[in-house]
């Protein structure tokens, strides 16, 4: 493997690794959260897209910019609009939920496009295309549960953010065994 690509390859697991101790850290306060500080939890709902918005802009930056980069692109737009609408939502929660949802399917699909693009590159993005199909389908989730009575909890959302912590984590540790496994090969 050149020495570029490697670079690139090592970045793509931090960003991974990055990406997924965050998520933990956001699930771990939104749940302390939802029952001792409502308006943390509130502060949390915006939060998380923006910093989605601002992962995807270092990433995609940094993997040949963003015009190279169109689905993260379009994910950095999409993240800072549902930030935005994620407050004006706000005390609603079954609105934040729509909003939420809506993002769901968008940044899905979108992740599960840059993961298909990775692939060819990088090999080991089958989380990262599972993540995103899942994401869509969450979305839909989050569409009918937010139009019902009961009143969504950050919980709902918190799993959300679970799921996609898990396969950040899961991407990181298969690009490391990929890499592993390359290095045997060499070595043999």
């Amino acid at each position: 493997m050149n020495e570029p690509h490697a670079g690139q390859e090592r970045w793509l697991k931090m960003y991974y690794f990055v990406r997924a101790v965050f998520s933990f850290a956001w699930v771990s306060a939104a749940v302390g959260a939802a029952r001792h500080a409502p308006g943390l939890a509130a502060a949390l709902l915006v939060i998380y897209p923006a910093w989605d918005a601002l992962a995807n802009l270092v990433d995609g930056t940094r993997n040949g910019g963003l015009a190279a980069n169109r689905t993260q692109a379009v994910n950095v737009a999409a993240s800072l609009i549902v930030a935005v609408g994620v407050a004006i939502a706000l005390p609603d929660q079954n609105r934040v939920l729509a909003v939420f949802g809506v993002w769901a399917i968008v940044s899905g699909l979108l992740q599960l496009g840059t993961g298909l693009r990775r692939w060819k590159v990088y090999g080991a993005q089958w989380a990262m295309i599972l993540s995103g199909a899942q994401s869509a389908l969450a979305g839909v989730a989050f569409i009918v549960q937010a139009r019902t009575s009961a009143a969504p909890a950050i919980a709902t959302v918190a799993g959300y953010a679970g799921f996609g912590a898990f396969y950040f984590l899961v991407s990181a540790l298969a690009l490391q065994a990929a890499a592993w496994r390359r290095k045997r090969a060499v070595g043999a």
